[in-house]
């Protein structure tokens, strides 16, 4: 159970806000569904999703992340009931429908979305007042982007949402790094495919071209964005690393040419003094990655300089 309290301050002292989480309602699901982006980072897809009459089950709550993965969202309704191996049949399910979940993201959110799907890390979300230890452990041994979260209720009004497990490395494609530096730029040349048209704009490619002192500053950037906290959970997508808690707080993308490793974080450019070369606003321009400030690294110094603006966009994700 967590342990977590809430109190109200009051003019006579502090009061305990009462909480609860032993169970799902309906209303808490529809809490969700309704703020889905906002919460999870997650954009709303379908409502008790149906796995047809063949598979004869239904997904609580359909979306797609920010990275565009497919994502299933199960709610625990009962401390002993199996969600996540229930979560599991559906992910197999995904897998084995791709067709049928490219037409759910057709209608909802359009061709251009659903043309860009990402199938290499599909994730699976749990969602319950409370998980048992033999929960906790279960998801430490598969392989699968299994996330646990634990909500509480403080009256009527507030929300809370705790991550309880996620996996802390990627599980997407190879599983580029444990570090920036594990694998050799040739091991990661070596994996491409020469039929992909966007071969030159794929993270993986330019990291195999980076050398010198911009491969070092990639990897300290790399660490930097690691290490920021506990929780942090590490993506490879196509054209970039998504570092995240909940939801995604930078995206990391290196440029050999231009010789600048590039970061997109969730700070609203209105809130910082932009300086030309360092900082750019992209509320309006098109880019790999998430987040509406721009910032390009070309020195240790840089990276320092950023390192205030990266905690501040971890804070808020």
């Amino acid at each position: 159970m967590s342990d977590i309290k809430l109190f109200e301050v009051r003019a006579g002292g502090v009061a305990e806000l009462p909480s609860s989480s032993m169970q799902v309602e309906s209303s808490l699901q529809r809490i969700f569904e309704q703020s889905l982006e906002s919460i999870l980072g997650v954009r709303f897809l379908a409502h008790e999703h149906s796995t047809g009459p063949v598979h004869g089950g239904r997904i609580d709550t359909l979306g797609l992340d920010e990275d565009g993965s497919p994502v299933i969202i199960e709610y625990k309704r009962a401390l002993n009931e199996n969600v996540i191996s229930q979560g599991l049949f559906y992910l197999d399910w995904l897998m084995d429908h791709r067709g049928d979940f490219t037409v759910v993201v057709q209608q909802r959110l359009g061709q251009e979305v659903a043309s860009q799907i990402d199938w290499s890390g599909p994730r699976l979300l749990c969602i319950a007042g409370d998980f048992t230890r033999y929960d906790e452990y279960a998801v430490k041994q598969i392989a699968r982007n299994i996330e646990l979260i634990r909500y509480r209720r403080f009256g009527e009004g507030l929300l809370m949402i705790e991550m309880v497990h996620s996996p802390r490395e990627s599980l997407t494609g190879a599983g580029m790094h444990k570090r920036a530096t594990v694998r050799s730029a040739g091991d990661i040349a070596g994996e491409q495919d020469d039929s992909d048209p966007y071969i030159s704009q794929r993270i993986s490619y330019r990291i195999s071209q980076t050398q010198g002192a911009l491969r070092d500053l990639f990897d300290a950037t790399y660490r930097a964005l690691e290490e920021i906290g506990d929780d942090v959970q590490i993506r490879e997508q196509k054209f970039y690393i998504a570092f995240k808690r909940i939801k995604n707080f930078a995206c990391l993308q290196v440029f050999p040419q231009e010789e600048v490793v590039r970061v997109y974080i969730k700070v609203n450019p209105d809130s910082i003094a932009l300086e030309p070369g360092f900082t750019r606003d992209v509320r309006s321009i098109g880019h790999f990655g998430t987040g509406d400030l721009q910032v390009d690294l070309r020195s240790m110094d840089d990276l320092q300089r950023a390192e205030s603006l990266f905690a501040k966009s971890y804070d808020r994700s």
